[in-house]
This record gives C-alpha cells, structure tokens and sequence, in this order.
C-alpha cells in the first residue's frame, strides 16, 4: 500500500475512532477503504505501532506545564485519542499528574473541535472558557475552542511558541531541551 493511500484511510473516520469506536473495528475499516483486509494479529500490531508512535511527548511542553502548575495555574489534558493509546496514558507512571484535569475523547465521546469537549476541560479545572488557555496544533481545533468561549493559540512548533507565554502573562518557557 502506498503510505498516501494508507494515510487517506487512516484519517478518512478518524474523530469516530478517537470518539470511542471499538480500535478492531477501526482498522477493519481502514483496510476496507484502503481495499485491504487486516486480520486481528495485524491489526494488534497496528495499534501498538499506533500507541509508540503517538507516545513521543516533547519535553520542553511537559516541562512548561510544570513551570505553569508551580506558580498556582490549573492545568489540563485535553485530546483526542483513541481508546488504546488513552488506557495507555493512563498506565504511564506520573505523565498525567501534572494535569489538575484530564479530558480524553474516547472516554468523553466528544471530539475536537465538537463543544462539549471544551466546556468539559474548562468545566473541569472550575474556570470560565474566558480564562482558559487552548494550545493544539490543528486550526479546525482552535476555531473549535473560540467558538467554545476559550482564548486559543495554534502550536505548530516549539520555536514559533516562544512569545505566546509573555502575551498571556504565563511563566516564560525554557529554550533548551532539557526543559
């Protein structure tokens, strides 16, 4: 399979996926629209690929929540992910104690950029969506957030990143990568 027919698929249901849907029938589906069939072995190889790809986290971010929650900032997980990779997370010793509240889309069965998603973030840390700050890579997802009510910034890369802490009067990030 050519990787852009594999990626078409792979993206073609995936807010239902991410929303809760079973990962088994997932990749079946992703074989079907791909003209492919997955059996079940593959398809658990499939999803721990899935887990380890997804399971490289940036450090310097990790440690800016950190900087953010030791001078007294509420802070929160907000993310779609499918089933696996969220049982995941929440076995990974200590990675989702930095957040005061985790909202997960598969446990939710909301998706960015639906609303519900964001008003259980905000809802979840007891602010207002005007006090909260949203950080995702996706433009559909920050359009998703101000329509919610919350202030949003598109996070493409660490180094374009670096002026948004002064301009919400947040604890500056550290440049360097060991956070």
């Amino acid at each position: 399979m050519e990787p852009r027919e594999f990626v078409a698929a792979l993206w073609k249901n995936r807010l239902v996926y991410d929303g809760g849907l079973d990962p088994y029938e997932y990749w079946r589906d992703v074989a079907e629209i791909a003209g492919r069939k997955f059996d079940d072995a593959l398809i658990a190889r499939m999803i721990e690929y899935e887990i380890d790809f997804w399971s490289k986290l940036d450090e310097r971010m990790l440690a800016w929540v950190g900087a953010l929650r030791a001078d007294g900032y509420k802070t929160a997980i907000l993310s779609n992910l499918p089933r696996p990779l969220g049982a995941r997370l929440r076995q990974r010793d200590g990675f989702l104690d930095r957040f005061d509240h985790i909202t997960f889309s598969f446990e939710l069965g909301f998706v960015k950029p639906q609303r519900e998603i964001y008003d259980d973030a905000v809802h979840g840390v007891g602010v207002a969506p005007g006090d909260a700050l949203f950080i995702d890579d996706r433009p559909e997802n920050i359009e998703g957030a101000h329509a919610a009510g919350l202030q949003a910034e598109l996070y493409s890369t660490w180094e374009n990143f670096g002026d948004v802490p002064a301009r919400y009067g947040l604890p500056r990030m550290h440049t360097d990568s060991r956070g």
